[in-house]
């Protein structure tokens, strides 16, 4: 930190980047918890491929409504503030989740989609806020924390659904948040936010350059990135399953191999952005995300699924924390009153594209169709990394 900052910067950057991660993790779990359950409640609520979709529309239509307060509620209380009231409200949906009916659960989908909305851009924005000097490799090691939420989620789901015991695992994810949002709410007077954060939503600041490209093609990058890793996470185990080849333990399993996969490159990101740029890594990483997706609809078994689930999983990785660092970087003050949007974007594209993975598929009567969504997706990503972006510097070790 530098030497004007208060004495308890330091002290303070540390616990705030800690909360951050350990929130991360049951985040994780209810970011992609829709997709191991998704046959289950398409057998206990009798949906079709077109109905099931629009579940994953359902907390991400409320996910973006609440990227827009998190943003009021960052400005006026802070990060904490936002972080911990999301965490409230995602603990009581994934906890009620099949406490009633379809229609009650359709609400708390959107109850926990809501919360994710607030906690998740308030966490990943506080992370960069308070690493100045280290923002991709924080970020990529806070996303770390969220997939290994997400690895376990589908072990987990799967195991519960075994044992019969999914409400008794819900409740466990419920208590999870409940918990971190306590811990939160209990961190001592002595941790400060920065003060950057009061600043983020007022009209005043820096201006917001409209016409730049590299603004267009970072609100294109944030909606898409989301919507392809959920349109292929959120069904990849729906596809194992219609392949009738896997016992449906297996087929809950897949999805952790891709969630697996990108937490194993989440971890590696750090040592990798010491030695190549971000922009480089990035264009590497989606090809190799391409491949993967091309590889699971020519897959007809379990050996296919889980190379192309890892390999996807592994492109994917870096993508979306280094695409948080651009921001950051390219408009520097500017991205604080920035990221409501971009956020907002990323969550409408989470609740799209998998939505049209499932019109796809119930259109021409196959996932394999589907699927195509996130491969095209991927594929117009991988287009618009080529432009020419503000030159970065190699990130030091964390």
């Amino acid at each position: 930190m530098p030497p004007s900052d208060p004495p308890n910067a330091s002290t303070s950057a540390k616990a705030l980047t800690f909360a951050a991660y350990a929130s991360f993790v049951p985040i994780g779990i209810a970011t992609v918890l829709l997709g191991p359950m998704l046959p289950t409640l398409s057998a206990r609520w009798s949906l079709n491929y077109s109905q099931a979709g629009a579940l994953f529309t359902a907390q991400y239509l409320a996910s973006t409504l609440a990227v827009a307060l998190s943003g009021v509620l960052v400005s006026r209380w802070g990060f904490r503030f936002a972080i911990k009231t999301g965490l409230l409200l995602m603990s009581a949906g994934v906890g009620l989740l099949l406490a009633g009916p379809k229609v009650m659960g359709i609400l708390c989908i959107g109850a926990y989609g809501g919360g994710l909305g607030l906690a998740v851009p308030a966490a990943n924005l506080l992370v960069a806020e308070v690493n100045p000097g280290r923002r991709s490799a924080t970020l990529n090691l806070l996303n770390f924390c969220w997939s290994a939420g997400a690895v376990a989620c589908p072990f987990l789901v799967a195991a519960a659904a075994k044992s019969h015991q999914v409400p008794l695992f819900l409740a466990a994810v419920a208590g999870f948040a409940l918990l971190m949002a306590i811990g939160i709410a209990a961190m001592p007077s002595s941790i400060v936010e920065p003060s950057a954060t009061k600043d983020a939503g007022r009209t005043t600041g820096p201006a917001i350059p409209w016409t730049q490209s590299a603004l267009l093609i970072l609100a294109a990058l944030f909606f898409l990135y989301v919507g392809v890793e959920n349109g292929f996470g959120g069904w990849v185990a729906s596809y194992a399953k219609s392949l009738g080849s896997l016992t449906p333990a297996l087929s809950l399993m897949t999805p952790s191999f891709f969630y697996a996969a990108l937490m194993l490159g989440r971890w590696l990101a750090p040592l990798l952005l010491r030695m190549i740029d971000e922009i480089r890594l990035v264009q590497a990483g989606l090809l190799v995300a391409c491949a993967g997706m091309a590889g699971l609809v020519l897959s007809h078994g379990l050996r296919g699924v889980i190379l192309s689930a890892c390999l996807a999983g592994l492109g994917l990785s870096c993508v979306y924390p280094i695409t948080i660092s651009l921001l950051s970087r390219e408009f520097g003050p500017a991205s604080a009153r920035l990221g409501s949007l971009m956020f907002t974007l990323s969550n409408i594209g989470g609740g799209l594209l998998p939505w049209m993975v499932g019109v796809s598929s119930n259109h021409f009567g196959s996932l394999k169709a589907g699927l195509a969504v996130p491969l095209i997706g991927c594929a117009a990503m991988y287009g618009l990394y080529l432009r020419e972006w503000k030159a970065g510097t190699v990130e030091p070790a964390v």
